[in-house]
């Protein structure tokens, strides 16, 4: 049962603006959410419901699980000091 992965324009704006190396790592890790789209080491964000992040380096990877449609949404990608802003 693998999960679809969606980006917001937003999300995939800057995945396109960052350097091939760090792409690459990222979609790494992303892809790995078809699988098991809460992993070890994901947290859940307390202000708001239903979002995730995890962590890829200095990156964070914000999003959503649709669990009934077996979407994950990917709504931000940045750095960790400006992602959550």
């Amino acid at each position: 049962m693998a999960y679809s992965i969606l980006f917001a324009p937003l999300a995939e704006r800057r995945l396109k603006a960052l350097a091939e190396s760090t792409q690459r790592r990222i979609i790494t890790r992303i892809k790995a959410l078809q699988r098991n789209p809460r992993p070890q080491g994901v947290k859940k964000l307390t202000d708001e419901d239903d979002l995730y992040r995890i962590r890829e380096g200095s990156f964070r990877i914000v999003y959503t699980i649709r669990d009934k449609e077996l979407v994950v949404l990917v709504l931000k990608i940045d750095d960790r000091k400006e992602v959550y802003r």
